[in-house]
């Protein structure tokens, strides 16, 4: 029984008088159609036209079937009713947008049953349990309904194809789930990565390359690498976690693999600097195929391409259009960037992909999460990208995933479980190589420190704070130690507490604390780390300077002026038009010498490569965060080795952060390449300075 159905006793006299559903739904209609006259109905304004025309059904439905009403009030309010709808057509009929959502099957959104709730209240009718939706099902968030945008190509490609082509695959047989079916597993997953189990590099087996290339265009041929993916997806396989490291190439095996699979219209979402090298890649490496880029609220957007790039802070206000229009295949690039789950960013994202999967069932679109650094802080960042790819639900694995892990026969309690469960993942679709994996490809690189000693007043400074910092960390152990948590607490897990509320306190004090003392580092490094940056650029040629903060980068492009090098400048405050001029300078102006980046804003899709050496002035606080700078150059194009040079501050706490940030690769490695190990310190790398500031401070006494 629906809820109008519930209302039947009340329903005369509310029709009878001037109030009820049928007055409500009459003002509503008369508001959408004065906004269609005026323009583009809003996004609020397409919510409720919606809302009228499914309340308006379920209404003439009630009418016709309902025993309490007599003959005058039933055609009364029939009449009623076609007048509602004749308003409905009339403004359909301005605004060609509406006329999918006149449809008894269109998808009902958040916000239209958060307004079809409230229309009812108004109206004194009950509302069902069941006109509540899972969160889940959710694409746009009642937060996001007022930002949403359908961009005016996008309603002329709707027009030119109403309606999307069905999935015609069924149902695939389900693996019936015994001996796991009360079994934790998302954990024991987890954990099988954390520690590496079972050895081997994580790379599902790939099949050997064709003969012939058939699918690169002309005048570009594919790496041995490359191939074998695209004969993947050729052979059927449509999930993969692309996790080879930086400059081997993920982008144009994407884009090849869209091409493979018929996976059109593609969706890529990116970091905002590589929308427009992006659409560069698609008409490389797929010249038949149109990419248009999505800006601001999609003004310019080409709605009849095959490719469609949006950057992630965009996302939110194309939701709506994106999720009807059909999409086949999914890529994220920097799929890190989605390891928070509940970030808005995940939600948008994971809320897509689970679109493209309802709509297109067992057919199976192509989804592809694209990463060299999967892992920043622990292997709890799978979670979201497994959950992007389908393999899980974010809580427990999904069908296929399951049955895989059924057919090893094992549980988490047999000893076997770990490295075959480690396995099954992977051959979901874990794609990952190293350059050492492929060096008949790329040049080799290493990483050279040049301690460099701060003898003048700044370096004075840096070294007195630090010695503050100890000192006063040091006297909050000796009096907790002296204490009831002294004799509580390990010696190790008191020392991490002192830490902990010294990090605490540092995010929000003015001055000495770690993080100031870092940036006085690299300001005090930073006329170091030019001049040798200048002396390689005379030596040997075009040099990448990387930097963390601008004042460092301003005062080293000051001292290149000075030396009278030319630079490019890329930071985080360019557009993408810019960003781009200043790589294409640095790539093909032989006057260029030298190219000032940001750490952080340069550190994904930037391609370098004209240069072979890298100086890295100050310090990041991950090993992923340097590993994609020194991979803007390290990359396919690069016909020489190379070398980075990492400028360090000896003596100073710039010495410690360099031994951590070493140690902390041992986690991609475990993870992603099948090294042993397992117990390492996987806190803060700013934790750990701390820490290991706090026991200089103990050892010296």
């Amino acid at each position: 029984m629906t809820q109008l159905e519930l209302a039947q006793p009340a329903a005369k006299s509310r029709h009878a008088n001037n109030d009820g559903l049928l007055p409500l739904l009459a003002r509503a209609v008369r508001e959408v159609e004065a906004s269609a006259q005026r323009g583009k109905a809003t996004p609020i304004n397409r919510t409720k036209f919606h809302v009228i025309a499914l309340l308006m059904r379920q209404e003439r439905q009630r009418a016709k079937s309902d025993p309490s009403l007599d003959d005058a009030e039933r055609v009364e309010t029939l009449k009623r009713l076609d007048g509602i709808a004749s308003i409905l057509a009339r403004t359909a009929a301005r605004d060609t947008s509406l006329i999918a959502l006149l449809e008894p099957d269109a998808p009902v959104g958040e916000a239209a049953r958060v307004m079809r709730r409230r229309m009812l209240e108004s109206a004194g009718l009950p509302v069902e349990e069941e006109d509540e939706a899972p969160a889940a099902e959710a694409i746009v968030p009642p937060e996001l309904a007022e930002r949403q945008v359908v961009p005016a190509g996008v309603e002329a490609r709707t027009r030119s194809n109403p309606f999307l082509a069905p999935a015609l695959n069924g149902t695939p047989r389900r693996t019936p789930i015994v001996r796991l079916a009360n079994w934790e597993l998302m954990g024991p997953l987890l954990k099988a990565f954390e520690t590496g189990a079972g050895g081997g590099a994580a790379s599902m087996p790939l099949p050997e390359p064709p003969p012939i290339d058939r699918l690169s265009p002309k005048g570009l041929e594919l790496m041995p690498h490359q191939a074998r993916l695209l004969e993947a997806v050729r052979l059927g396989h449509r999930t993969f976690l692309l996790a080879d490291e930086p400059g081997l190439g993920k982008t144009a095996q994407s884009v090849i693999a869209a091409s493979v699979a018929e996976a059109y219209p593609l969706l890529v979402v990116v970091p905002n600097v590589v929308k427009m090298n992006w659409a560069r890649e698609v008409e490389r490496w797929t010249p038949q195929r149109r990419a248009t880029v999505i800006h601001g609220d999609g003004e310019d957007l080409d709605a009849f391409a095959d490719v469609f790039i949006v950057n992630y802070e965009i996302l939110d206000r194309h939701l709506n259009w994106l999720a009807d229009i059909g999409l086949r295949g999914m890529v994220v690039d920097e799929a890190h960037m989605i390891k928070n789950p509940q970030s808005l960013r995940s939600r948008n994202v994971l809320a897509l992909a689970d679109r493209i999967r309802r709509r297109l069932g067992a057919s199976e679109p192509l989804m592809m999460a694209l990463t060299g650094t999967p892992l920043i802080n622990d292997v709890d960042d799978f979670r979201a990208i497994w959950r992007f790819l389908g393999w899980t639900d974010g809580q427990r694995p999904g069908p296929e995933l399951m049955a895989r892990l059924e057919a090893t026969g094992l549980t988490p309690a047999d000893h076997g479980f770990y490295p075959a469960a480690r396995q099954a993942v992977i051959d979901m679709g874990i794609v990952r190589r190293r350059k050492v994996d492929v060096a008949a490809d790329l040049p080799s690189k290493r990483i050279v420190d040049l301690p460099v000693e701060l003898d003048d007043e700044a370096g004075r400074s840096i070294r007195a704070a630090e010695a503050e910092l100890g000192r006063r960390l040091l006297e909050r152990y000796r009096k907790a130690k002296a204490g009831k948590l002294g004799a509580e607490l390990t010696d190790a897990a008191l020392i991490r507490m002192i830490a902990s509320q010294e990090l605490d306190e540092s995010r929000n004090a003015g001055s000495g604390n770690v993080f100031t003392m870092v940036r006085q580092i690299g300001l005090a490094k930073a006329q170091l780390a030019a001049d040798y940056t200048a002396q390689l650029a005379r030596s040997v040629g075009k040099v990448v300077f990387f930097a963390k903060h601008i004042d460092v980068m301003d005062q080293a492009e000051e001292a290149f002026a000075a030396a009278g090098l030319r630079t490019v400048s890329i930071r985080g405050d360019q557009t993408a038009i810019a960003r781009q001029a200043e790589i294409d300078a640095f790539n093909r102006d032989p006057e260029v010498s030298v190219a000032v980046c940001s750490l952080t804003a340069a550190g994904v899709g930037v391609n370098l490569q004209a240069a072979s050496n890298v100086v890295l002035a100050e310090l990041s606080w991950t090993d992923a965060e340097q590993t994609q700078a020194i991979d803007r150059v390290h990359r396919i194009g690069q016909d020489e080795p190379v070398t980075a040079w990492r400028i360090v501050a000896a003596q100073t706490i710039d010495a410690k952060i360099a031994e951590l940030i070493d140690s902390k690769s041992s986690l991609a490695q475990r993870a992603l390449e099948g090294v042993q190990g397992g117990g390492d310190n996987e806190d803060s790398m700013q934790l750990l300075t701390l820490i290991g500031v706090l026991q200089d401070a103990i050892a010296r006494g």
